[in-house]
């Protein structure tokens, strides 16, 4: 199974596509791991950053 960023071709995460990092984030609004959401480390650590920086504009919640 392919990382999907690797897989759409993207350099970089943006943190104002909410609707990408939402699929990410478990319902416990907790940062789902690269074992269940099959993404290369690389590209997890940019998800980790992204979903951080969307928290803190208040784009997504920190509470479910």
């Amino acid at each position: 199974m392919a990382c999907y960023f690797c897989s759409q071709n993207t350099k970089e995460i943006d943190f104002k596509d909410t609707d990408t990092l939402k699929k990410f984030i478990s319902a416990g609004a907790k940062i789902k791991g690269k074992k269940h959401t099959a993404i290369c480390a690389k590209h997890q650590r940019k998800l980790s950053n992204a979903i951080k920086r969307a928290r803190e504009m208040a784009l997504i919640s920190y509470l479910p």
